[in-house]
């Protein structure tokens, strides 16, 4: 015999264990391990987890090996381990059609299987028989995979196997918004196959995409071709819905010990300890038994209960499950492991000896970890009674695998074999520990040197694009484009990353490529897409909620850096606003918002950054590692060119700085080129101040009156907001309708264009009067359309215009052309040569300096001049009312017209320059009501939306109760316009204000989800409502006048104003200029619960009223609010369960909660809390609402003191409200309180008339005095006092006499 170390002796033992429990079952040809005996398929799930103890032996060998053939029994170990991996790749890889499928569908048919054959690897059950979507099978993989590659197994073989592997990241990628099966291949656990949003799920994947970012999958042989890259925020994503959702598992399971494996080994996925602790005890404490965990509360699997003959439960049957759930000693595995990382050795010895009192020996004397123990069917009755108190049996597979190899894991570990360390070379485990205060870095650059020298004048030094070279800028959206190119392999048929989306954790780093360095501006500065946009206060909101951000999720190596580029668009009247130099002044101080922050250059910052290396983009394919992808070649040399450099030439948009005639001259130059719109991504629309982009959208045709700057004599600056496209600028106008009014045309003689101008150009010398004519042909039924248009261009007012618009819209239809009006031009005039575009750009000097004097002649040429130049391409050309070159003209009310031939002008190209107009007039109202009749959507709706769903926030849109509508799953973009549409029916103005408070909503949940505590659904409908009864409180104005001040609050307002209200902090109104109101929050202590009104204090005597009206209402508006943020006392649906026990139902306004919900559901499940949700969402008024949610609380009450056995039959709730209303008057009536001047008085015919027609002289809800609404809840004139009696009263269970004790808590 040679000698052995003690060790060595032990660790012999283990193998031999391993050999004979594990490695005996490992099937030789494709390394999977079959089920058991007589099941040969392999999940993707239990063979990970069967495998670590073979790993984590092979580590424990290569420590000790003191002999050769340790190392021996080292290497054959880790090739087992290799052996595994690879074969549940290559099964994998046979479905990889699979995988690019699910990158667009996320549809449970076409996910990877969850189980294979463990003969040859491939499918054993068809797509639809089985839960196949199982995002935590395949995260495990990924997670364990990176876990192997670091501890220096080599798994991975071939580069197409890495692009493979990048796929399968883009495969969990979404998991936060993606229901799967689970861990326990369930989903609902009815199991009536409905997948669900699954915590566990959530966790693995963000463990998966944390380990696996910039892992080189060759280990320390690779190079940057076989590195996996991952998008921070997608992982970070997934952080922010785990943390909203622990201890819960999913709507229908309140808690699973599957979590085990999320808060511990392997995934350690929970940065917070708190968290971590407060779910492990809450598992402890509901789940934990004699014989390991339950899996979940009233888990039917394998109980003597459940009717094996099928698959799925009904859902009344799920009571009888509880508390005779199998337990599963699996669970006490992960407790020792959980422990052991934590090195806590009293608790890992206290599981391990519970362990060992469960484990089943073998003949020869092996522990063995049994699948679960059952109550044996005979003890049923006893186990219902006292639960715990029944001895068990064994029932599934023993050994069980997955536990087995566990168990081995923690053995190795209590006796020193391993370090915890060995088993998470990657150090997830210490994610949960203090980090050191994060510095935000912020570069703000200016797109030309005069922007740099207008900040320079506030002590502000910034370089310009130009100046920061070699580092290029880009905007967000071309990283997103570079990324599309990550993962795609033309051999395996896949097509790289779909999702469109970078967030702000990818664009605060700089990227590499080959030897050039780009920074990216965040995609929030990239949204000129929609109105929010010109809102420069709401831009600078989201800046500092981003910075706030990067503090609390930023985890890379390195200082994140935030990238801005101050613009032409972001001035305001060619000024810097005061809100950006105030902001950047805070940048400077070097703190902002709490977050510390530093202002640089970027070369500053190029040592403290993190650098992520672009090296996917090279042709590996074509055998060209080191070369750029062609595709990716042409891109950036179209993109970089154009995207911000050399701007400070072009410079077009301030136009009043050079000569009128050479603004002209460009105007007409090229024009055929500028409409051409080759390589543009639509993308780019009007993203870019002035650039050759804009050039293109020079159209040379002079814009109708309405159109042009009010009475501005400078050149307007404004921001287009077109949709998406380039044929949705402004207005492609060849309008002859107005033509028609500028020539007055003798309508039998057709004369030649340049007739025609003469006579213009002598009419210009009469007092202008317009002329309608139209054709004799023609006949009008509809005279009243030409009036209108009339108007149209005499008015300049923009509201008025809108108004306009609006009757055209409802009477003709978006598309009704307003050119058809006029008669059809004459051919000839296509004709005229380009002679008059000299005649239109050689304008003497004199007509270029005094702008509102250009004469007719000169306009009218250089506009005909175009029109052969246009028409071939004229659905590209936009119009940009401030680049004509003739800008006032109508100051001496002269119509301008389009003298372009064929082209139509449809009342949807007018309102698309009002929509322009308003946004660079700041007429936020009419910015909205014309986006609405546009159909324009908000940039990130459905992504906005799915953070809120994702969250398990539901939303809920219309106004109540006749048409809200509930969306409880993430819809696409279209569908959700749609159904926001429908709710509105034809109110626009509502319409698009709901798609903006959801953005608003998702950006509070992400920075400040404390404020959604106790929230269920979030119902956008009533909210709007609440928000203008509080500005018609503060600002004492009718509900009309309120609701018309909402709609016009700038967005950054509109924000401020919705935190106010659901944070529940006091504001006051103050009116800026402009008449645009500013919302402030208020601190002074005379105020509590009420806003003053700003606008002009209150002197003398009104003030002390003011003061006095203050306390008045304050109960009222506080009920009005929690009931319309349907804010709920804590645990209050679990307690409303309680009561629902022990009654047999509870009627709210109709809908009846039936007990039956008791049998179907836990108290603390999400399921039931909707189902109460649903019922109070029946109550329109949110204040009586807020009623009845307090008598569901003091029935609560009355169960939890276990004042009676039963609360009868069903409880009709408001019953019980209107009770208390009357209660509550008899005592006005006595004390002469002020309810005697309205509900308390002595009735006589005039007022039973009043109250028969449905109206309270207080004008209080749902004939519930207004003055018990306006009650404190305690006290003994209290809403609790009145309902507590009322509740006496009411139900026949409470005993009426006799002493009893009753104290209301």
């Amino acid at each position: 015999m040679r000698s052995r170390s003690n060790s060595g002796v032990r660790l012999d033992y283990y193998q031999r264990i391993v050999h004979r429990l594990i490695l005996a079952h490992q099937e030789p040809v494709t390394g999977l391990f079959p089920a058991s005996n007589v099941n040969s398929h392999a999940w993707i799930r239990d063979n990970v987890y069967c495998i670590l103890a073979v790993w984590g032996l092979s580590m424990a060998y290569k420590k000790i090996a003191d002999q050769d053939e340790d190392r021996a029994k080292c290497y054959e170990l880790e090739q087992s381990c290799v052996k595994l991996m690879r074969g549940l790749l290559m099964a994998m890889m046979n479905q990889k059609d699979k995988v690019e499928k699910f990158k667009m569908t996320q549809s449970p048919y076409d996910s990877l299987h969850a189980k294979y054959s463990s003969k040859n690897g491939l499918p054993v059950v068809a797509d639809n028989e089985w839960g196949h979507l199982q995002i935590d099978a395949v995260s495990l993989y990924l997670l364990i995979l990176a876990q192997m590659t670091a501890s220096g197994l080599q798994i991975v073989f071939s580069l197409d196997e890495v692009s493979f592997i990048q796929n399968l990241v883009f495969y969990i990628e979404s998991a936060y918004s993606i229901p799967d099966y689970g861990i326990w291949e369930r989903g609902d656990k009815t199991n009536h196959g409905e997948p669900e949003l699954n915590a566990s799920s959530i966790g693995m994947a963000k463990a998966a995409l944390e380990a696996m970012n910039e892992l080189d999958l060759f280990g320390a042989r690779g190079g940057p071709a076989s590195v996996i890259h991952v998008l921070a925020d997608e992982a970070h994503k997934c952080q922010a819905v785990l943390q909203s959702m622990l201890p819960r598992e999913s709507n229908s399971k309140e808690l699973d010990s599957g979590l085990l494996c999320v808060i511990g080994f392997p995934a350690f996925a929970v940065d917070d300890a708190q968290l971590i602790h407060n779910t492990k005890d809450a598992i402890l404490s509901r789940l934990q038994g004699k014989y390991g965990c339950k899996r979940f509360l009233r888990d039917g699997y394998r109980t003597p209960k459940e009717d094996p003959s099928r698959l799925y439960y009904e859902r009344w049957e799920l009571r009888m499950f509880e508390n005779i759930e199998c337990e599963w000693p699996l669970f006490y595995c992960y407790l020792i492991l959980f422990h052991a990382f934590q090195s806590d050795k009293r608790a890992v010895e206290e599981y391990a000896s519970r362990l060992e009192k469960i484990m089943v020996r073998s003949e020869d004397g092996i522990l063995l970890v049994p699948e679960s123990y059952a109550v044996p069917q005979d003890l049923v009755g006893f186990e219902y009674q006292k639960p715990g108190s029944q001895v068990r049996e064994v029932v599934g597979r023993c050994p069980f695998l997955w536990g087995q190899s566990l168990f081995i894991l923690g053995r190795l570990l209590q006796e020193g074999f391993l370090a915890v360390g060995e088993l998470d070379p990657l150090n997830r485990r210490l994610g949960a520990q203090k980090k050191p205060d994060v510095v935000v870095q912020v570069v703000i650059i200016a797109e030309d040197n005069e922007i740099r020298d207008k900040l320079a004048e506030h002590d502000l030094h910034v370089q310009t694009i130009a100046e920061v070279a070699p580092i290029e800028v880009q905007p967000a959206r071309v990283l997103s484009h570079l990324y599309t190119y990550l993962g795609r392999n033309r051999k395996l048929g896949l097509s790289g990353r779909k999702s469109r989306d970078v967030g702000i954790l990818s664009t605060s780093k700089l990227y590499s490529l080959k030897d050039r360095i780009f920074a990216f501006t965040p995609q929030f500065a990239d949204l000129s897409r929609f109105y929010i946009a010109s809102d420069n206060e709401l831009m600078i909101d989201i800046l500092k909620g981003e910075i706030n951000f990067l503090k609390s999720a930023w985890d890379l190596l390195g200082r994140p850096l935030v990238t801005l580029v101050l613009k032409r668009i972001h001035l305001d009247q060619d000024k810097i606003p005061l809100a950006m130099i105030q902001t950047m002044r805070k940048l400077k101080s070097g703190y902002i918002n709490g977050t510390r922050v530093m202002l640089g250059s970027l070369k500053d910052f190029l040592n403290t950054s993190a650098i992520t290396d672009l090296s996917f983009l090279g042709s590996t394919e074509d055998g060209y590692p080191d070369r750029l992808h062609p595709d990716v070649q042409t891109y950036l040399d179209e993109h970089l060119l154009r995207s911000f450099s050399n701007r400070s030439t072009m410079n077009l948009r301030g136009g009043q700085l050079r000569p009128r005639t050479l603004r002209r001259r460009m105007s007409c130059k090229g024009a055929i080129k500028k409409t051409r719109s080759i390589n543009v991504d639509s993308d780019n629309l009007g993203m870019e101040g002035p650039s050759p982009l804009t050039e293109r959208r020079l159209s040379s045709i002079v814009p109708p009156p309405w159109l042009q700057a009010n009475k501005q004599s400078h050149v307007s600056v404004f921001a287009t907001t077109p949709e998406e496209g380039p044929t949705s600028s402004p207005l492609s106008l060849g309008n002859e309708l107005i033509r028609e009014n500028i020539y007055p045309v003798d309508p039998h003689h057709s004369r030649s264009a340049i007739d025609r101008r003469s006579e213009f150009v002598r009419q210009q010398e009469m007092p202008k009067i317009l002329i309608q004519r139209h054709r004799a042909e023609t006949n009008f039924a509809d005279t009243e359309v030409e009036e209108l248009i009339a108007m149209l261009r005499e008015t300049e007012n923009l509201e008025e215009q809108g108004d306009i618009l609006q009757y055209l819209v409802d009477t003709q239809g978006l598309d009704f052309n307003t050119a058809g009006l006029g008669f059809k031009n004459k051919s000839e005039e296509n004709a005229t040569p380009n002679a008059n575009n000299a005649a239109g750009t050689g304008t003497d000097p004199d007509n270029a300096a005094h702008p509102s004097s250009a004469t007719a002649n000169s306009n009218n040429s250089h506009c005909i001049g175009n029109t052969s130049n246009i028409s071939s391409s004229s659905s590209n050309i936009s119009n940009h009312n401030n680049m004509s070159p003739h800008e006032n003209n109508h100051d001496s009310s002269q119509s301008e017209g389009m003298l372009e031939e064929g082209r139509v002008v449809t009342v949807r190209d007018l309102l698309k320059g009002l929509y322009e107009k308003a946004c660079q007039q700041k007429l936020w109202g009419l910015v909205r009501h014309t986006a609405g009749m546009l159909g324009k959507r908000v940039e990130d709706l459905a992504k906005a939306v799915t953070d809120l769903l994702v969250r398990q926030k539901q939303v809920t849109v219309g106004m109540p109760p006749n048409n809200e509508h509930t969306i409880t799953a993430p819809l696409p973009e279209v569908e959700l316009r749609q159904l926001i549409h429908d709710a509105y029916g034809d109110d626009e103005s509502t319409a698009m204000l709901t798609q903006e408070l959801m953005v608003y909503l998702a950006m509070f949940i992400r920075t400040e989800p404390q404020l959604f505590h106790e929230m269920l659904r979030l119902r956008v409908g009533l909210i709007i409502q609440v928000m203008a009864k509080e500005l018609s409180r503060t600002l004492n104005c009718d509900g009309e006048a309120a609701s018309e001040h909402l709609l016009n609050l700038s967005p950054f307002e509109m924000k401020n104003l919705l935190y106010h209200i659901l944070s529940g902090k006091e504001f006051a109104v103050s009116s800026v200029a402009r008449g645009n109101l500013s919302i402030v929050s208020c601190k002074s202590s005379r105020v509590s619960k009420k806003s003053q009104i700003g606008l002009g204090d209150p002197e003398g005597e009104d003030a002390l009223i003011a003061t006095i009206d203050d306390r008045q209402g304050q109960w009222l508006r506080r009920r009005r609010l929690d009931g319309a943020l349907n804010r709920v006392p804590r645990d209050f649906y679990s307690r409303v369960w309680t009561v629902l026990e022990k009654c047999q139902g509870l009627a709210i306004e109709g809908r009846v909660l039936q007990q039956s919900l008791t049998q179907e559901m836990t108290p603390g499940e999400l399921k039931f809390a909707l189902e109460v949700e649903t019922a109070l969402n029946q109550i329109p008024q949110p204040e009586y609402r807020q009623l009845v949610v307090e008598a569901l609380m003091v029935l609560t009450l009355v169960t939890e003191h276990n004042m009676v056995p039963s609360l009868g039959g069903v409880i009709y709730v408001e019953h019980l409200v209107h009770k208390a209303n009357q209660l509550f008057l008899e005592d006005q009536r006595k004390v002469q309180g002020d309810a005697t001047l309205c509900c308390a008085k002595i009735k006589d015919g005039k007022e039973q008339q009043q109250a028969a027609s449905g109206m309270l002289l207080c004008g209080g809800a749902a004939y519930i005095c207004q003055h018990l609404y306006d009650s404190a809840p305690s006290g003994s004139y209290g809403t609790m006092t009145y309902m507590s009696r009322a509740v006496a009263l009411v139900l026949d269970c409470v005993p009426k006499h006799g002493e009893m004790e009753c104290a209301i808590s």
